[in-house]
């Protein structure tokens, strides 16, 4: 797998969480489970919750339907929501099949069970939970298996098709990954991937576009159709791909203006525009102003000017959580520069300078974290055309790559 991008779906333990209000049910239900599963134990739905957050999914979830406060229909239908893939255990005293139609409807349970439940009933129902999780779990590292591979292959037809797209995307990244705590975004891997991918729409441009595009000449109106185009494009490349339609979406609304203006054309507008999109219209469009030369504050107060285009509360936000240049941000934990010959260059590490062609054209930018197809392509170049050395990459001080310019 390349240093570009790696999806990490949640890692569930083996074990069997058991939740009811009543101890001394909750001690029999454990006594009987423990001499075959690991388990679990909470008093309450709350707790519960709290456990998984603390300590990360379990294989399955066993729980009392009556319970105070949080009921054991609201627990399932919340496990359900956080964490898919546990297999959920309805045990109550309350039977009738209304109960039992809310229990498999609403809380998507995996099995529903009468109190009372003999020792033989209620551990074979976790049996079967537990053999469910298994499958569902090897259907899952296929899925993770095939996603990831996708995922390269398209991170390393971008980075050969257009590098600096690629390179400015590998920045978005770095600062999706500095925002994430500070804006309260508790999954990351879909947001990084979208800015990694917001321009694999490119694709289907003619070469000659994408270079009048980054050379900023002006565009004829079938041009700029066909850039306006690409979004909708590269959402429909990826909404094919299984567990990437919230990648899409993203990719689909980077340019959509807050108040509902721009592309694509639709009523959506303000907070029903995927908060993806709308956190990375901000970092894109501050990148690139500081790439024009403005400094960091005058880019924040010409956005800021922009009404309509950004969230303002995200725009406040991303203003605050940015000490250095964004542009700098991968940059910034380098501790030592050095320079290597083009045949010491190895995937994984950060290019601190631009890769040209002895001609002066540019093949790889700054900030760029090398990957195999990028080797790759710069040896071709190097046979073909010859490429000025030495390179210059960021390390730290023991020799080893700076930890920001590492894919996870």
């Amino acid at each position: 797998m390349s240093a570009t991008a790696r999806i990490l779906l949640p890692m569930y333990r083996k074990t069997v969480l058991c939740v009811d209000d009543q101890p001394s049910i909750l001690a029999l239900t454990a006594r009987i489970l423990k001499g075959h599963f690991q388990v679990e134990t909470a008093p309450d739905g709350a707790t519960a919750l709290r456990h998984l957050q603390e300590f990360g999914p379990c294989a399955v979830v066993l729980s009392d339907m009556d319970m105070p406060g949080m009921s054991g229909l609201e627990l399932l239908q919340e496990v359900e929501r956080a964490w898919p893939d546990t297999v959920r255990i309805m045990i109550t005293g309350n039977a009738d099949q209304s109960t039992a139609a809310d229990a498999v409807n609403r809380g998507h349970v995996f099995r529903f069970l009468p109190k009372p439940a003999s020792a033989a009933t209620l551990l074979a129902m976790c049996q079967a939970g537990m053999k469910q999780h298994e499958l569902i779990v090897a259907e899952r590292d296929v899925l993770e298996r095939t996603l990831n591979g996708s995922v390269a292959v398209l991170t390393d037809i971008l980075a050969l098709l257009d590098p600096t797209a690629f390179g400015l995307g590998q920045r978005m990244r770095a600062c999706v990954r500095q925002l994430a705590q500070p804006l309260g975004i508790t999954q990351t891997w879909d947001l990084e991937l979208a800015a990694l991918l917001f321009p694999i729409g490119l694709v289907t441009l003619p070469p000659r576009v994408i270079d009048r595009m980054q050379n900023q000449f002006v565009l004829t109106t079938n041009e700029r159709d066909m850039l306006d185009r690409v979004p909708r494009t590269g959402a429909n490349l990826l909404a094919k791909i299984p567990r990437l339609e919230g990648v899409a979406e993203t990719i689909l609304y980077q340019n959509k203006n807050f108040d509902g203006t721009g592309f694509p054309v639709d009523p959506c507008k303000g907070a029903a525009i995927p908060h993806g999109a709308r956190v990375l219209r901000i970092i894109k469009d501050l990148i690139e102003l500081e790439a024009r030369g403005l400094a960091r504050p005058k880019a924040l107060e010409k956005m800021r000017a922009a009404t309509g285009v950004y969230d303002p509360e995200l725009l406040a936000g991303v203003s605050q959580c940015f000490p250095a240049p964004v542009s700098e941000t991968a940059l910034a934990a380098v501790a030592v520069r050095t320079e290597i010959p083009l045949r010491d260059l190895v995937s994984g590490q950060l290019l601190v300078e631009d890769i040209r062609t002895t001609g002066g054209m540019l093949i790889v930018p700054r900030s760029t974290v090398v990957t195999p197809a990028l080797l790759e392509k710069l040896h071709n170049f190097a046979e073909l055309e010859g490429v000025q050395q030495p390179l210059v990459i960021g390390v730290m001080a023991d020799g080893k790559p700076a930890p920001s310019s590492r894919g996870r």
